[in-house]
């Protein structure tokens, strides 16, 4: 007798090691391939990447006609928004893969969801920071905007990091005092600033800066020139809540890295890419826009590290070239989510259950013998 109770405990502790190992195996497959959130297909997005669509067309379609240089080797699809490596308006490095990824009209509806998903309704007033990086950002945030039929406050900053608005010519006041002119947006820039060191171009050469200032004062535009930190995120604030539609700010947005909004503290490193409501505040002197919208309960949707959010929403990263002409760039505006981790749970729960039955069985032989 002691020997048939000695054969089922070996046999029953093989099949708990076997269970466990597929429990293991099962968590480390969740952990390696995390499934996507999903993003519900919306026909308000497909809306904005269409005018994200027709933005870009207007924009590539400037660049042939003006003779401004597009360099097919880094914007092989002749979007006109990638800009040279080094220029005078280069104030850090840039990620190309990041920049051309950017060029998706897809992220105009993506940029729908995460406003819906703040809480954005039509008629809402949206505070939106932009830096020269990303310009396709700056049309993705602006196109989801008029599709929503909500008021965007824009300031934005000419700075840029490499392959970014970066050509002193066509800078990205330029892209978008051109999109006005063709009419697919009739919000201008509230403010504009230099952007780059403390705000006030303090890397740019004088005569690139002197160039750029008169640009700004010739545009009519809000010039913010303030190099202390404090006092510049204040003058925006301002700006943002003596907005003209006269409504609440629902949400801010912001895309690329201007000192002004996201300050100088560390705390800016853990914000995540896209919707934040709740994030750790720093001390008042070190605080950007991004920090003072948190103290007053808006929900940021932070657009800057570009791989964590494609990679978030099943977004392509780095769009192969389209034969050099935009029109063919093809886009779902439907994001779904990956089923992977179902696919996991149902062969784990399968795998369990034949563990078990074989278990079952071999304890049935086992008294019977």
């Amino acid at each position: 007798m002691k020997t048939i109770y000695k054969v089922k405990n070996q046999k029953n502790s093989r099949f708990i090691i076997i269970a466990g190992i597929v429990s293991l195996i099962a968590y480390i497959t969740v952990l390696l391939f995390p499934s996507k959130e999903p993003l519900p297909c919306l026909p308000t997005a497909e809306k904005a990447a269409k005018i994200m669509k027709k933005s870009i067309f207007f924009v590539s379609d400037y660049c042939k006609k003006k003779n401004i240089k597009i360099d097919e080797k880094i914007d092989p699809n002749h979007t006109g928004l990638i800009g040279p490596e080094y220029t005078p308006l280069v104030t850090t490095l840039g990620n190309l893969e990041a920049k051309r990824t950017t060029t998706n009209p897809v992220f105009a509806g993506l940029l729908v969801h995460l406003l819906q998903k703040a809480g954005v309704v039509p008629g809402d007033t949206i505070a939106v920071g932009c830096s020269g990086s990303f310009p396709a950002l700056m049309i993705a945030i602006l196109s989801a905007a008029r599709a929503m039929s909500i008021h965007p406050v824009v300031i934005i900053s000419l700075g840029a990091s490499s392959y970014g608005a970066t050509n002193v010519d066509f800078n990205l006041l330029h892209i978008y005092k051109l999109l006005l002119d063709k009419n697919v947006f009739d919000v201008p820039p509230a403010a504009v600033s230099l952007g780059g060191e403390a705000d006030i171009g303090k890397n740019f050469d004088p005569l690139v800066k002197e160039k750029l200032i008169k640009q700004i004062q010739k545009s009519g535009v809000n010039f913010l020139y303030e190099p202390d930190l404090r006092r510049n995120v204040i003058k925006r604030m301002k700006i943002y809540t003596n907005n003209f539609s006269g409504n609440r700010i629902s949400a801010f947005v912001n895309a690329g890295g201007s000192q002004a909004n996201l300050g100088t503290s560390n705390l800016v490193l853990k914000l995540k890419p896209g919707l934040n409501r709740k994030i750790s505040i720093p001390p008042e002197k070190d605080r950007g826009v991004i920090f003072e919208m948190a103290i007053r309960k808006i929900p940021i949707i932070h657009l800057l590290f570009i791989k964590g959010l494609v990679t978030k929403y099943g977004i392509p990263w780095d769009p192969v070239q389209i034969s050099g002409n935009f029109n063919k760039i093809t886009y779902s505006f439907c994001f779904k989510t990956n089923n992977l981790f179902f696919w996991i749970a149902g062969i784990y729960f399968f795998l369990l259950i034949l563990i078990f039955i074989a278990g079952y069985k071999n304890k049935i032989n086992i008294l019977s013998k």
